[in-house]
């Protein structure tokens, strides 16, 4: 199968796990050791104004002080994975998912962002998403997904209540049109 990285997963009507439900994710990494991603669509009750706060970063003036902080998944749930738009080498520990898009997991680009220097474009989550070495496969498979390659414009200019339907749209699909039931031909 080829790579995934740089698309859209989104969760089919009948994937009822309550940690993918309803949910978009964008793929960051997908290759010979599995793949990982970040959940774009699940805001959580606290705003990055808390988690300056709670990390000590200052951010009073900070434009971004207001965004929220997204679920981004199961794994790592204590860590912080940022999605950004912009140049990976400008941050200690990042990778260039595509062409203007970046994920970074350093402490420096939340002080950024606590300075008002950081990116204008990005998505603070806790935890990621991952699986195992042909797992995913199976469970497109089984029809727990659909894909699409992914839009910088749905991660961060789309509301996150819209970003699935936004997805699926690109597609040309209505997820609320959709069956719970999978089949095979």
């Amino acid at each position: 199968m080829q790579s995934l990285k740089h698309h859209f997963l989104m969760a089919m009507p009948h994937l009822e796990d309550p940690n993918f439900a309803g949910s978009l994710i964008y793929l960051c990494d997908h290759d010979h050791n599995g793949c990982m991603g970040v959940i774009a669509n699940r805001p959580l009750e606290i705003t990055l104004d808390a988690l300056f706060e709670q990390l000590s970063l200052g951010g009073d003036d900070s434009p971004h002080r207001n965004a929220p902080v997204y679920y981004g998944g199961p794994m790592h749930k204590d860590r912080g994975f940022i999605l950004h738009v912009g140049d990976s080498q400008a941050w200690d520990s990042s990778v260039q998912v595509e062409d203007g898009i970046a994920l970074t997991t350093s402490m420096d680009i939340l002080q950024a962002l606590a300075d008002g220097t950081g990116p204008e474009h990005f998505l603070v989550c806790l935890g990621c998403a991952g699986w195992e070495v042909g797992q995913l496969e199976d469970e497109l498979k089984e029809n727990a997904w659909l894909t699409v390659e992914g839009q910088s414009s749905v991660l961060f200019d789309t509301p996150p209540a819209e970003r699935l339907t936004a997805a699926a749209g690109i597609l040309g699909v209505d997820l609320n049109l959709m069956t719970r039931n999978a089949g095979h031909a």
